[in-house]
């Protein structure tokens, strides 16, 4: 079901974990990740229910990238995988995290 999740939605397990610098990731609390357009998007439901079958079955094999701005993370990327993880009952995800100015933020924000 991964391999198919994967064809069909045009993402690779191998080629994510390839350029992925894991001494990077870090697992953050979901709760502690703040989602700005958590309201104002909508999620493709049938990729989260395979996100959620491929973690499941392998684990999350591509952390998120997140912005931490005095203290303060924010997720702007990762939306289905953060969704799936939610809906599995995980209390952390790996994440990279770039530390970034509040202009910075802002510009994510627009």
């Amino acid at each position: 079901q991964t391999r198919e999740a994967e064809s069909r939605f045009g993402w690779s397990i191998e080629k994510a974990s390839a350029r992925i610098r894991w001494d990077r990731v870090q697992e953050i609390p979901l709760s502690k990740i703040r989602r700005p357009f958590e309201y104002t998007r909508k999620n493709n439901e049938e990729k989260v229910e395979a996100l959620m079958q491929s973690i499941e079955a392998i684990g999350l094999k591509e952390p998120i990238d997140v912005l931490e701005v005095d203290g303060q993370i924010y997720g702007f990327s990762g939306c289905h995988r953060f969704e799936a993880s939610k809906r599995l009952g995980k209390t952390t995800i790996p994440c990279v995290v770039r530390k970034v100015s509040k202009e910075m933020l802002r510009m994510h924000m627009m």
